[in-house]
């Protein structure tokens, strides 16, 4: 075969990939490196599952591998350096989930503010006695300025939210801030003024327990956290002892590791931490997104190196479905030709 899925393009975009190269998917690998390498010995792409680790030793076993994807954000479970050293392109849909990202945080905003829906769709006959606020009007912390921050910045904007923000990357004097129409602030200053904080800093190991008790020790009373940024981003410590003195009224995170919640963790059994599973990009609209890029790219690293040429242009989208036209409005053009 060419091209061995591990993980699901969405039918459409894999009906495409066929049309042009030959394709397995076999999820089942994902979990047997033993049959995987053997089974993908001559293989020329694979498209890896979030959980599966590609290692040096493991690419030793595919020799004639040339590209590697995945379609969620991260590169994280993929050595860069081995692949780069082999010319194996690394392709990951690094964009794709940005606006569901921008969405999960914002509908995890709302749920905080407003606590008695949840209660009243769980059929409590007395929702949460605590009143309800509203997000027009309200100070909310960005804190991080990765890609899913301007949208959510936009959306909270259009919703008469005052915002403020913090990145240790981006100097305060940067367009990006009054662009965003984001007020940039100090870490303490954002802390003590905001009624809630939005976390998406992008992750790299020098954050490790970014958020501790330093930290938190200036934290506005009664403050709401939403987050999709990595698990070690946090001191888990200090985040239990801001939840459980009333400095964090309650908090929402996305797709934490296991050990964050495991038995040895002081967060374990906290009822006002709420942590889900990865929701922030399971949406139609991100899966329809991510597929078709990663199929685009990895038709053109295939074909790039079948032909000896380093760029071809990007492949048309030439399958018309049903109900849209050759270009379909969930199709971000920008995918279609960086």
């Amino acid at each position: 075969m060419d091209i061995l899925l591990l993980d699901a393009l969405v039918p459409e975009a894999m009906a495409w990939l066929e049309t042009r190269h030959s394709v397995e998917y076999r999820p089942e690998f994902a979990d047997d490196l033993v049959s995987l390498r053997q089974a993908a010995y001559k293989t020329k792409g694979i498209v890896f599952p979030r959980q599966t680790v590609v290692t040096r030793e493991f690419l030793d076993f595919l020799p004639k591998l040339k590209a590697v994807g995945r379609l969620h954000v991260g590169t994280d479970n993929t050595d860069l350096e081995a692949c780069k050293e082999r010319d194996i392109k690394v392709i990951h849909a690094s964009s794709a989930n940005v606006r569901s990202n921008a969405e999960y945080l914002l509908s995890c905003l709302l749920l905080l503010y407003r606590r008695g829906v949840v209660s009243a769709l769980m059929g409590r006959r007395h929702p949460s006695a605590q009143m309800g606020r509203e997000l027009h009007g309200s100070t909310v912390g960005i804190l991080g300025l990765a890609p899913t921050a301007h949208t959510l910045a936009g959306m909270l904007n259009g919703l008469g939210v005052r915002l403020i923000g913090y990145d240790p990357a981006v100097h305060h004097t940067a367009p990006i801030w009054e662009r965003l129409r984001i007020q940039p602030v100090t870490l303490p200053e954002l802390m003590s003024q905001a009624d809630a904080v939005s976390v998406q800093m992008l992750y790299a190991s020098r954050f490790r327990g970014f958020v501790n008790s330093k930290l938190l020790a200036a934290c506005k009373r009664n403050q709401l956290w939403v987050g999709i940024s990595r698990s070690e981003l946090f001191d888990e410590g200090a985040l239990a002892a801001a939840l459980c003195d009333g400095r964090i009224e309650a908090c929402i995170l996305d797709g934490a590791d296991a050990s964050f919640l495991g038995d040895q963790s002081p967060l374990k059994g906290l009822k006002n931490l709420f942590v889900t599973p990865r929701l922030g990009s399971h949406t139609r609209e991100a899966r329809l997104r991510s597929s078709w890029y990663v199929a685009h790219r990895m038709h053109e690293a295939i074909s790039a190196h079948a032909t000896g040429v380093d760029q071809l242009p990007s492949a048309p989208m030439d399958l018309e479905l049903p109900g849209v036209g050759l270009n379909p409005p969930w199709v971000d053009q920008e995918f279609m030709i960086r």
